[in-house]
């Protein structure tokens, strides 16, 4: 089996022994590890988020899919760190009901690395929190995942919250995660949305006006 669709297959089933292995011979083989990981490992975890949507999977195997992905992150050296000099502030988290960390964890991870400043607020963020982050850090971006289709409607709850709060037209609203598309967030009022991690940086940089090798 081609090593790709190994390490897809194995993270799917929660391999973890199969998944190193594969990783390990990718890694030999000169492939670049963002390839890898927008690649099989994206492509893996929106299965196990199909999975756990159809009830197949629960919490406890999304905690083992992503500590296995952020396992791999480590060992292919890539790790998140702030920069001082900022493009930016992105409040980020995955909405109220949500307990999906992956692709919000990815987007934040590459974020970083282009310079931008992030706050991660983690999973299930209410109105609440992503308001009182906005104020605190005086944010520029507010990026919200979701991956079910059942919690995605509260990303426009987030949007309305912001606009009694007097707060929707200092900020851009980037969204994001399976259940979404550029047709809701344009229904919802987001500002933006993002396919994948690499085209949320884009959108985020395009929000604010940064050159698209900024």
């Amino acid at each position: 089996m081609d090593p790709k669709e190994r390490l897809k297959e194995s993270l799917v089933e929660l391999d973890e022994d199969s998944f190193f292995e594969a990783l390990k011979d990718l890694l030999a083989g000169g492939e670049d590890p963002w390839d890898i990981i927008l690649g099989p490992m994206s492509e893996a975890m929106d299965e196990i988020g199909k999975l756990y949507e159809e009830g197949e999977y629960f919490i406890a195997e999304m905690l083992v899919a992503a500590d296995i992905f952020k396992k791999a992150l480590k060992e292919m050296g890539i790790e998140e760190s702030d920069s001082e000099s900022s493009l930016g502030v992105v409040v980020i988290g995955t909405v109220k009901g949500d307990v999906h960390d992956i692709g919000k964890s990815l987007v934040a991870t590459m974020l970083r690395a282009s310079g931008f400043k992030v706050i991660d607020l983690g999973v299930d963020v209410d109105a609440d929190r992503f308001i009182h982050a906005v104020r605190e850090h005086d944010a520029d971006i507010v990026a919200m995942s979701a991956l079910l289709t059942t919690t995605r409607n509260y990303m426009k709850t987030v949007i309305d919250r912001l606009k009694e709060e007097g707060l929707r037209d200092r900020v851009k609203v980037l969204i994001g995660g399976l259940s979404t598309s550029e047709k809701f967030a344009e229904k919802i009022g987001a500002d933006g949305w993002g396919k994948n991690a690499i085209e949320g940086v884009e959108v985020a940089k395009r929000l604010l006006g940064v050159p698209a090798n900024g």
